[in-house]
């Protein structure tokens, strides 16, 4: 024994007694310990070095996107219809649409302010060159009748939305904005009797504007009013608006006691039947809200002008891509 304390010699670990080797043991475990407390663990290094990165910059219309909800199933409208959402596309809800339509898109404050939602192709960002939206709005002037629909001349319906367009081009010069000139249809007007719907689409051509501008009108009739839906995109657009125009007619619907066979006697009548629907009769007050974006495929508005003054509002363009670079 005394030579081995002399040499400074242990026993080999397993011929330790146990009180031996905890006692060898313990000066390790305390300097670990005070160790531990002298040097910060690696979450707190970790959080110190993430608190000296600059703050993220993103594009704050990118931003907007990304808060967007896409929603599926069936939502109200205004208490008087309903959308049930199809394969293939979602529904924002009034807050959305409007924040998509200032925050994302770059319109007024007021523009989409009497949106009841709007319907966007799933999974796609706004900000996508494949974006679109179509936006939902109600106007209560009354009860349209039908009685027009089969006599009307579109041809001559044409020629007469031409001129009153031509006669309010010199209000539109005075106030600042360039002329518009309607084309001509670039979708005939089609009435379903059967449905209560109704859909059409104008060509137009802004001043000062190379490509020529889609105006996609969908109504459906009610008891007591009109539900709209309003596409605006460029006329390369028409084949792709066209092919989800049914999709988007199948979607929209009055509930009980507000579709168009629940009209009773007594109930308030529009001044105006179909011919004065396409013409102007619902949306001829409200105005015609156009985005321009450096690159968009097409891009629906709510309150668009059949006929009557047309302002333009211009957001800000894209200048550069806003998802790159945080």
């Amino acid at each position: 024994m005394f030579f081995r304390r002399s040499l400074n010699l242990q026993l080999p670990r397993h011929l330790q007694p146990l009180r031996q080797r905890r006692r060898l043991r313990r000066p390790r475990l305390r300097r670990v310990m005070v160790a531990a407390r002298l040097r910060p663990g690696p979450r707190v290094i970790l959080r110190r070095r993430l608190s000296r990165r600059p703050p993220c910059r993103r594009d704050p219309r990118a931003l907007a996107a990304s808060s967007l909800v896409q929603r599926d199933g069936t939502h109200d409208l205004g208490g008087k219809a309903r959308i049930v959402i199809a394969e293939g596309f979602a529904y924002l809800d009034a807050a959305d649409t409007r924040k998509l339509l200032t925050e994302v898109w770059g319109n007024p404050p007021d523009v989409g302010a009497q949106a009841l939602g709007a319907i966007v192709p799933k999974g796609v960002s706004p900000l996508a060159d494949e974006s679109w939206a179509a936006i939902i709005t109600y106007e209560g002037d009354g009860h349209v009748a039908d009685d027009d629909a089969a006599s009307i001349n579109y041809a001559d319906l044409l020629k007469e939305m031409q001129d009153g367009t031509n006669e309010e081009n010199k209000e539109r010069e005075k106030a600042g904005y360039g002329a518009v000139t309607l084309v001509g249809w670039a979708q005939e007007p089609t009435y379903d009797k059967a449905e209560h719907k109704l859909y059409w689409a104008k060509h137009l051509k802004f001043g000062g504007e190379q490509a020529d501008t889609l105006n996609y009108s969908i109504r459906a009739l009610g008891r007591e009013g009109v539900l709209q839906v309003n596409v605006i995109g460029g006329m390369s657009q028409l084949k792709d608006i066209n092919e989800k125009v049914p999709g988007m007619l199948s979607m929209v619907s009055f509930t009980e006691g507000n579709r168009y066979a629940d009209y009773k006697e007594g109930d308030k009548l529009a001044a105006y039947g179909i011919a004065g629907l396409i013409a102007g009769g619902v949306a001829a007050k409200a105005g015609l809200f156009k985005l321009l974006l450096a690159s968009w495929k097409f891009i629906a508005i709510g309150l668009v002008a059949l006929g009557g003054t047309v302002w333009r509002f211009f957001s800000a363009r894209k200048t550069e891509d806003p998802s790159a670079g945080s």
